[in-house]
């Protein structure tokens, strides 16, 4: 066994993931999972520069995730860094911040493209798939704060593309008033369609047998429309849904106040204030993969980059 640390640092929000990994069947098995919204990305898209006060709520966060590894024994990690961190002008002083919090690892963040993010997704969310024989060609959706990947594959990834949509970047440019406007949502699914329209020039999403999503925003989205108590990821992870129901979800996330969202029991406090507008993301694409696809059927998988990343570790 090999003890790892993945950290999955998006626009949106900083994850941690330790876990111990069998060099001969890829299997992992968590002992730490941790999630805190840090909104690197906040503003990235209109300014172009990671702000101060984010940086430095990220950069505190990771010391501490540097902690816990040195703590649990960990021999090797990887920290991956995302859309915000592609955008930044300023993604560098970021950088430093991230490898001297890790300087025990000699490790830097990695500010991979957005090929090699949707690589890693894909190989964390359908180790589950095969392993409960749900069908291929997958067509995985990883809906993010700054960009959303489309990747297709069974076995291993065929096609990929990644587009700058995301729950953080359309609340800010489009989703502003509470609850949005229909003016603001006409606006934000414009982009959207725009969005799916380039992916669709290099991910076919014909002959799909299953379509998956991953990430905060859809995981949220599914424990609505299970109408979950708390939020619960043994309910949530590989759920199987009508399209219809993950639609109705999305629009009803879509339609409420941020106080009537922050009501919901299952809602982690960071996501309120972007989640209609993961919403509206996702009940687009789930729409479109209806129309084109014939989809009927949505899986939710919990596991995603972050798992991708801690298999990547060698």
């Amino acid at each position: 066994m090999t003890r790892v640390g993945a950290i999955d640092c998006g626009t949106n929000s900083i994850r941690l993931l330790i876990a111990d990994v069998d060099p001969d069947s890829g299997v992992l098995t968590d002992l730490v999972r941790r999630m805190e919204i840090v909104r690197l990305g906040d503003g990235v898209d209109r300014t172009g520069v990671i702000a101060p006060e984010a940086m430095s709520r990220t950069v505190a966060r990771a010391r501490e995730y540097a902690t816990q590894c040195s703590q649990r024994g960990v021999e090797r990690v990887r920290f991956i860094a995302t859309s915000a961190s592609r955008d930044a002008r300023n993604a560098q002083e970021f950088v430093v911040g991230v490898r001297d919090a890790f300087a025990a690892f000699g490790i830097a963040p990695e500010v991979v493209t957005g090929h090699e993010e949707a690589s890693l997704s894909f190989h964390g969310a359908t180790g589950d798939l095969r392993g409960r024989n749900i069908p291929g060609p997958y067509l995985m959706v990883d809906l993010g704060g700054g960009s959303t990947e489309f990747v297709r594959g069974t076995d291993d990834v065929e096609q990929a593309r990644s587009v700058d949509v995301g729950c953080v970047r359309m609340t800010e440019r489009h989703l502003r008033s509470d609850p949005p406007t229909s003016r603001e949502i006409a606006g934000a699914v414009v982009d959207i369609e725009a969005a799916i329209d380039q992916a669709a020039e290099v991910v076919c999403f014909q002959g799909i047998s299953t379509l998956v999503g991953l990430a905060g925003s859809v995981t949220t989205i599914t424990a609505h429309a299970l109408r979950l108590r708390s939020y619960v990821p043994e309910k949530i992870h590989l759920s199987a849904l009508p399209s219809a129901q993950i639609i109705d979800a999305c629009t009803s996330l879509l339609s409420m106040t941020r106080a009537q969202r922050a009501a919901l029991p299952f809602m982690h406090e960071g996501r309120v204030d972007v989640i209609g507008a993961g919403g509206l993301v996702w009940r687009t694409i789930v729409q479109r993969l209806q129309s084109e696809a014939g989809i009927t059927e949505v899986v939710t998988s919990e596991h995603d980059i972050l798992d991708g990343i801690a298999l990547s570790i060698r």
